[in-house]
């Protein structure tokens, strides 16, 4: 059966597919829609789902379930996992019982975000395998396999979904959801050794993850997400929805390329190595970080020391903001020895003749602005004013916003200030429930 389904909402069916009985979360663009759309199912599932007050609450609250044998999930976007990182890296010593997956929502080109983070990293960090949607479809797929892969491994897995796929639309073939297994008393099994992370147990646990990384290459070596058409010896290898970018910039130069579409971390020893020797010139497209760029560069001096190798480091592809068809297009055509001129589709040209700029602004009637208005009357236009992440930063034009740097921020940035000599008066803004996540303990 098809459904017609926002990626976010085909996130959430895989989870319901795969059987989960605890999803946690904190909400942020572009993960939000996860939580949402499983809400209105949960009782029918028998499923818990929260909104936690932090990412790290959320991801703790998962792993506990986990250690019962209940599958997990804790959804976050890309910064959240910052705050999850403490148990997070920890996660992968003590490793899970029950599938655990964490879902992390990157966000290129900052749509909604203080920075751009690419989740891959912290997979490469902590040692686990992460898998990189291209659409709907995959980040359904691959979220059911992304459950059974935690527990063939008993490590969590990373699901590293970005804006463009979590806010797409397609149809997706879904199967039948499942309700979690009935609960058991004494589901917790005591083994201290293991979940007890005291110097003495993690360093044997470090070992016992070290040893786990031939396993998550094989795991991930024949994944069906990982696929290879051999044409000429020039190619492209490319990650998630660059994958599709890439894809469709060569059958628009009607060019013999070969490809490597790539959705895991790591990637595929075997089916890059093959690759790798077919060709004499490669184009790495990625967004964000040079993950692949860098994996291909260490491959390429075991099996084809002359490769030559475009990517970010070359400035064929850029390191930050967004991909798209386009300049997949120009980079593969400068590879290719063409020469093409950017363009833009004439929709937006028109658009943008037409349309008055809208930047975004504080909701008509929003209790913000009396209160903006209210702090700049009583502390003066020369006072400071620290704020943090949420809605009422769009008073920035109020001129009462001058800090907005993390989650929490505003009273530690005040204080800071003030310390540091500063003897203007300070008013913080911060949202109740930033003040809950990281506000209260400054």
């Amino acid at each position: 059966m098809k459904e017609y389904l926002l990626g976010n909402a085909a996130i959430a069916r895989g989870i319901l597919e795969a059987g989960a009985g605890v999803v946690t979360s904190y909400p942020g663009t572009p993960a939000s829609e996860i939580v949402e759309s499983l809400a209105p199912v949960s009782k029918e599932y028998n499923l818990h789902i929260e909104w936690s007050v932090n990412e790290k609450v959320a991801l703790e609250v998962a792993i506990g379930a986990s250690w019962t044998g209940v599958r997990s999930a804790a959804v976050m976007k890309h910064v959240g996992l910052n705050v999850a990182a403490d148990p997070f890296m920890t996660l992968a010593y003590t490793g899970v019982k029950g599938g655990l997956v964490v879902i992390s929502s990157d966000d290129p080109f900052c749509h909604s975000s203080q920075n751009e983070q690419d989740s891959r990293r912290y997979a490469q960090f902590a040692c686990i395998s992460c898998l990189d949607p291209a659409d709907p479809q995959e980040a359904k797929d691959m979220t059911v396999y992304a459950f059974e892969l935690s527990e063939e491994l008993e490590l969590p897995v990373l699901l590293r979904p970005t804006t463009r796929v979590s806010h797409a639309r397609a149809d997706v073939n879904v199967g039948r959801g499942k309700t979690k297994k009935s609960p058991t008393s004494h589901a917790f099994v005591k083994d201290p050794a293991r979940w007890v992370a005291l110097p003495a147990h993690a360093r044997t646990r470090h070992s016992v993850l070290i040893e786990k990384q031939d396993a998550i290459k094989a795991a991930l070596e024949n994944s069906p997400w990982n696929r290879l058409v051999l044409r000429g010896e020039q190619g492209v290898i490319a990650s998630g929805i660059s994958g599709l970018y890439a894809e469709e910039a060569i059958e628009r130069l009607e060019s013999d390329v070969s490809i490597l579409r790539i959705g895991t971390f790591p990637p595929p020893d075997d089916l890059c190595a093959k690759f790798i020797k077919h060709i004499s010139k490669v184009l790495i497209i990625e967004e964000l970080e040079p993950v692949l760029e860098e994996y291909v560069e260490r491959a390429a001096r075991e099996h084809n020391p002359e490769l030559e190798i475009l990517g970010k480091k070359t400035g064929h592809i850029p390191r930050d903001g967004e991909l798209d068809s386009l300049v997949a297009r120009n980079a593969i055509a400068d590879m290719l020895g063409l020469t093409l001129t950017m363009e833009e589709p004439q929709s937006l040209t028109e658009a943008d003749e037409i349309l008055p700029p809208r930047p975004p602004a504080l909701c008509p009637g929003c209790s913000h602005r009396a209160a903006y208005y209210a702090m700049k009357q009583v502390f003066g236009a020369d006072a400071i004013f620290p704020s943090d992440i949420g809605c009422y930063t769009l008073a920035v034009d109020m001129g009462t916003i001058d800090t907005c740097l993390c989650m929490g921020a505003s009273i530690n940035l005040a204080s800071g200030i003030r310390f540091g000599g500063e003897d203007r008066d300070i008013c913080c803004s911060i949202g109740d429930s930033t003040f809950l996540h990281s506000g209260m303990p400054g």
